[in-house]
């Protein structure tokens, strides 16, 4: 089975409750059809039931039916969330009165499903921006023990089988944190690492902390941060296997690691690789996808409690669908 297939046949083993809030989306509630007639994951629109089951209709959709509707403008849950959202944010200035109102809002009520643990996570994007994704889940559902900021994860699937877990490596940040300081940096490590394990598979996360120096080899303060941020890793997770500052072939290539960083158990095998900030993330992987024609899964959002991940707008249905199995192993490692 190819990287994809292992994460669905992952997901279909221990079915997660994955809520879809954004359910009068065609891709999305196509995706939620087949998601549910391969037993993927058990699925929660969010939505009024007449318009979600009008709409499968118009499509063709055989299983909606099949999941779990609701509508929180009726919904016996709904005085309850709002409730919770209230208690939540009262000291940031939240009134019951707008806490009332806010309850209604799609992305907010999928979160607080989830917050009040009649959920596992969730998806949107498709018609949401990042930042209306990520602020009910930062407000609601918060970040996880240890971890202060949310970052992204990219798979790369390449066509090196030499490098990584046959040619799959993970990447992080790609997506979120612009310039993260040295605290921020170790935290994206120990995330990253987690989701090499928990949705790649991979057995054994092999961390380097990328930079243009190879153990001193180079003098400026952004190295210093790496060199930091490896060391805090550490710290936080003792267990984690990581190493740094290490240049891109040093991490990569086991000629030259040994070369550059004798000694290294990361150098020339490292399949989980983190930047210096989402500048270089971003690049980086753009260039690997374009230049190398490798496949690119994500971004995967982590540093979240419970897993809520962001499709892109011009996301296919095969991409709303592989994201709820990418959740659903997320959600698996977060119980």
């Amino acid at each position: 089975m190819n990287l994809i297939e292992t994460i669905v046949a992952r997901a279909k083993s221990n079915k997660q409750r994955i809520v879809l809030p954004e359910s009068l989306e065609e891709r999305t509630i196509t995706a939620a059809d087949r998601a549910i007639a391969d037993g993927l994951a058990e699925i929660i629109l969010i939505g009024n039931p007449a318009e979600i089951l009008a709409l499968a209709d118009k499509l063709g959709l055989k299983n909606i039916g099949k999941a779990t509707i609701i509508d929180p403008a009726t919904s016996p849950k709904t005085a309850e969330y709002a409730d919770l959202l209230y208690e939540l944010r009262k000291n940031k200035g939240m009134t019951p009165e707008v806490a009332a109102k806010t309850v209604l809002d799609p992305l907010y009520f999928g979160c607080l499903i989830i917050k009040s643990g009649d959920a596992d996570g969730q998806i949107s994007g498709a018609l949401s921006t990042t930042g209306e994704t990520l602020r009910p889940a930062l407000q609601i559902i918060k970040c996880a023990p240890g971890i202060t900021c949310v970052s992204g994860a990219m798979l790369m699937i390449t066509q090196a089988p030499e490098f990584g877990e046959n040619g799959v490596l993970v990447m992080g940040d790609v997506a979120v944190t612009p310039a993260p300081d040295a605290g921020q940096l170790a935290q994206i490590a120990i995330c990253t690492a987690r989701t090499a394990k928990s949705v790649a598979g991979f057995a054994e996360p092999r961390v380097a902390m990328l930079s243009f120096s190879t153990k001193g080899s180079a003098k400026h303060e952004v190295v210093d941060k790496v060199v930091e941020a490896t060391a805090l890793a550490k710290e936080l997770d003792p267990s984690l296997k990581i190493d740094g500052e290490l240049q891109a072939d040093a991490a990569l290539v086991p000629s030259v690691g040994k070369k550059k960083a004798p000694g290294s158990e990361i150098a020339g095998s490292a399949n989980v690789l983190v930047v210096p900030n989402l500048e270089v993330g971003n690049i980086s992987y753009k260039l690997i996808q374009r230049l190398g024609h490798a496949e690119a899964i994500g971004p995967i959002l982590q540093g979240i409690a419970k897993p809520v991940n962001d499709l892109s707008r011009g996301c296919s249905v095969d991409d709303v669908y592989n994201l709820i199995a990418i959740t659903a192993c997320q959600a698996m490692d977060a119980k």
